[in-house]
């Protein structure tokens, strides 16, 4: 990814601040200096955290995980909506449905009723409808398409969410904080940077500011897509070179001994061929045994967020099998201690889940996951 330079930063006006009367004071180690009453931000300062967001996004898409991209001011909602449809991510920039992250079942509903319309109308139910039931249910598909038709395909909760202006969408920040979903942001000097867990110091009001982050930031996270679709072709090559070969049978002339060697002591054919059994068999067990050590993504279980599944790896909880076993009070122990943001979790279901996925029941996993609101029963 080429690293974006100071200069291109201010010829973007990118170090544009608000009013020294609107700024938030937490703002200031971001603050370079104050000119005709305009706070202007660290545009070096920009340059590092910029930096630090992308290496820590592109890891997020690498891992399989939705980046939720949000933004409904006028002036960031075409170019959000352009960046984050070409690397295949979500987004919202027509209104924050209430509830969108922390009553996921039920947004989840209504973006189901949209196929069940598109379904109606391809199997000919739709046409048995009369002339009022059909407008009314094209109403009802064009209103679900313009506010929820970007996320038709976000299954799950989002591995993390990039906003754009956190005053505007201050209720996106509480419902991922809540849920203790990592927030990436552009924030500016009216902005509390505390509820962020990934400070963008930058101008949110400008198009061109918006534009040259949005653009830094969606080639961070399709390098990860690009980095996660490379491992898997390597993955699948992997096990085809590690399928066992047949060896060829040796020649029965060369088992067999000889009339002439009769009185000599030759090593007897019967002795090899177990060893060779023995180190078949005991390479098959080192092949599972290191599968079995590799540690398993605990965030694909309902309420795992990163922070959440890094804590329980380094508690030795690591894989499916040994969340299963857990006791969900130790488990909260060891959330609360790690940070007390992830205090309100509740592991209760999460040997259940993590059951179905050592099992390998994912699509039974899924459909769990969808009929449970928020992983409690």
């Amino acid at each position: 990814m080429a690293k974006v330079e100071v200069k291109q930063l201010l010829e973007a006006g990118v170090h544009f601040g608000h009013l020294t009367g609107k700024w938030n004071p937490n703002m200031a180690p971001y603050i370079y200096m104050e000119r005709n009453g305009i706070h202007v931000i660290n545009l070096y300062k920009t340059v590092a955290k910029l930096d630090e967001a992308n290496e820590a996004l592109a890891k997020i898409a690498a891992s399989g995980r939705k980046i939720l991209f949000v933004a409904t001011k006028k002036q960031a909602k075409d170019i959000v909506a352009e960046k984050a449809a070409n690397v295949n991510m979500p987004y919202i920039t027509e209104r924050w449905p209430g509830g969108m992250l922390t009553n996921f079942v039920t947004i989840r509903k209504a973006v189901k009723k949209m196929a069940s319309i598109d379904r109606m109308k391809k199997d000919g139910t739709f046409n048995t409808l009369s002339k009022k039931e059909r407008l009314q249910v094209d109403r009802l598909r064009a209103k679900l398409e313009k506010n929820l038709g970007s996320i038709s395909e976000m299954t799950r909760l989002p591995g993390a969410l990039f906003i754009v202006d956190t005053m505007r969408e201050h209720i996106a920040v509480k419902e991922a904080q809540k849920l203790n979903i990592p927030i990436f942001a552009m924030v500016d000097t009216n902005s509390d940077p505390r509820d962020v867990d990934f400070v963008i110091p930058s101008n949110d009001d400008a198009s061109k500011s918006i534009e040259i982050i949005m653009a830094q930031v969606t080639e961070a996270v399709a390098e990860g897509l690009a980095e996660r679709k490379s491992e898997k072709a390597e993955g699948s090559e992997g096990k085809k070179e590690k399928s066992p070969k047949k060896k060829d049978k040796a020649p029965k002339e060369n088992l067999e001994p000889t009339p002439d060697k009769v009185d000599t002591k030759p090593t007897p054919v019967v002795d090899k061929v177990p060893n060779v059994t023995v180190d078949v068999e005991a390479t098959k067990e080192a092949v599972k045994e290191d599968k079995k050590a590799e540690a398993d993504d605990l965030t694909k279980i309902e309420g795992v967020g990163s922070k959440a599944a890094e804590a329980l790896s380094n508690a030795g909880l690591d894989t499916f099998a040994k969340v299963a076993k857990a006791d969900a009070d130790e488990m909260k122990e060891i959330l609360t201690e790690a940070s007390s943001r992830m205090a309100h979790l509740d592991p209760t279901s999460w040997p259940k889940q993590a059951q179905m996925a050592a099992d390998g029941k994912w699509d039974e996993l899924k459909e769990w996951q969808d009929s449970v609101k928020g992983g409690v029963e």
